[in-house]
């Protein structure tokens, strides 16, 4: 592929502007955020899906029945994707489970929990394991792959996630013994390792999923190596763009695992190879921006659960070849679990009332409600 001095500052300079644009991950995740909602398909005239949203905010949570199950992918995205703060990812490719968690009562959705394959690359769990996973070795990458779930989506409902700490409730129930016996049972696993991260790094000083002892446990800091994607529109033009100047061939194949992230990573390659050999200074004007960019996908609290085996560490090393159950196993039952949830969200349902602070609006976003908080 060959790209001419002026086609090269004319694209450089469009993915300089995509990125200046974003002062920080706040500004980025809510663009991202709006261009989807712009592009979604309305819902049909009398349809209204923020009916089935809990919206009983009259309830102390000790009178709440909690209760989690299975949903299709289409209709998991479609009432996420109005929930949610972030964009979402389709077509993920290993494990996927997607739940939404519901009060019985009500019949109404709490929340949302998506629970995919984990990534392979992760520095806190290298430090808790002790080394990097051995990729190259299939007997460590099969037990690995068996015995790992890792949480993608834990995203409640607003304001049931602020009133109730709602996060706390989806993430715990990520680590009970039941969601774990799910997955084992559809896939043929033998999951004894739970992880997730935080949405937010270091523009939060909390996470959501702090205080949950012996639940969760907070692991360390991620790392961040990668500029954010670009999205939306922009994306489509960019590569329509790089498809018209390689001869109407696409950069990356239809069936390339991570498509997107390795076509965004060859664009932007590409206008560097050129940059350098037509404009150095602007060569590194891009460069420069590439790293600021990258400064925008945080490092993430990265937290771990055990389920209650006292031995992860040593089982998934191959060290130790049977699972060992600590004291605390049964603190992982469901019912246990929503137990714990409770004495909590009861005692901030309280004192939000006492402080006239509890919040009944529903957030929804649409194309005429975009000022939510993203941050929250």
């Amino acid at each position: 592929m060959e790209l001419n001095e002026q086609d090269t500052n004319y694209i450089s300079q469009e993915i300089i502007n995509y990125y200046s644009k974003f002062k920080n991950i706040g500004d980025y995740i809510k663009e991202t955020k709006i261009s989807q909602i712009s592009s979604s398909q309305s819902l049909l005239p009398g349809m209204s899906i923020e009916d089935d949203f809990f919206d009983n905010f009259d309830t102390n949570p000790n009178d709440m029945d909690i209760g989690f199950r299975k949903v299709d992918e289409d209709t998991f995205k479609s009432m996420l994707d109005i929930v949610s703060s972030h964009t979402n990812m389709v077509s993920i490719p290993g494990k996927n489970m997607r739940y939404v968690v519901y009060e019985k009562n009500t019949n109404k959705i709490l929340g949302f929990i998506r629970l995919s394959s984990p990534v392979m690359f992760m520095k806190p769990r290298n430090t808790l394991l002790g080394r990097p996973l051995q990729t190259t070795v299939p007997e460590e990458m099969i037990r690995f792959n068996k015995s790992v779930i890792m949480g993608f989506v834990i995203v409640p409902t607003q304001p049931f996630g602020f009133n109730y700490l709602g996060g706390k409730l989806l993430a715990a129930i990520c680590c009970t013994h039941e969601v774990r016996e799910d997955i084992n049972r559809t896939y043929d696993a033998d999951i004894c390792m739970f992880e997730t991260t935080s949405l937010y790094g270091t523009s939060k000083s909390a996470s959501q999923y702090d205080g949950m002892k012996p639940f969760l446990r907070y692991k360390g800091l991620s790392e961040s190596a990668f500029a954010p994607m670009i999205e939306g529109e922009t994306f489509k033009k960019f590569e329509h763009w790089f498809k018209s100047k390689n001869d109407n061939k696409p950069l990356v194949s239809a069936d390339a695992s991570s498509r997107k992230m390795l076509m965004q990573g060859k664009m932007i390659s590409i206008t560097k190879k050129f940059l350098k050999k037509y404009n150095e200074s602007k060569y590194k004007e891009f460069v420069e921006m590439v790293e600021n960019a990258k400064h925008l996908t945080e490092q993430k609290r990265y937290y771990t659960s055990f389920y209650g085996y006292s031995n992860v560490p040593e089982f998934l090393s191959g060290k130790d070849k049977e699972l060992k159950k600590a004291e605390n196993y049964d603190s992982f039952k469901f019912n246990n679990v929503i137990e714990w949830w409770k004495k909590k969200a009861s005692k901030r349902y309280e004192q939000l009332k006492n402080e006239n602070r509890l919040r009944t609006k529903l957030e929804i976003w649409s194309v005429n409600n975009t000022d939510i908080d993203i941050i929250r």
